[in-house]
């Protein structure tokens, strides 16, 4: 039996109890995502660990270049000047 067949009998039963049908399937697993990892964050912290960005995050600091605004008058670091009086 999958969710929805689980669903479709919770929602059933309900019905003939008058009671509220559950939510479907997948309507909150974000939300339980969410709260393990903030529960995983919480954990290292009291065990004394440092509550690490989330490993996207972190991967992507990694490999991404940080993209520089090249200024008018500020030289750049290759030692070309963008001012004129040079």
């Amino acid at each position: 039996m999958d969710a929805i067949q689980q669903h479709m009998i919770d929602s059933y039963r309900a019905a003939q109890h008058g009671e509220l049908p559950p939510p479907p399937p997948g309507r909150h697993d974000w939300g339980v995502v969410r709260e393990a990892r903030d529960r995983r964050r919480f954990d290292a912290v009291i065990a004394g660990r440092p509550a690490r960005r989330r490993r996207r995050t972190a991967l992507r600091a990694l490999f991404t270049r940080r993209r520089r605004t090249v200024r008018p008058g500020v030289p750049s670091r290759c030692g070309n000047s963008n001012s004129s009086g040079v």
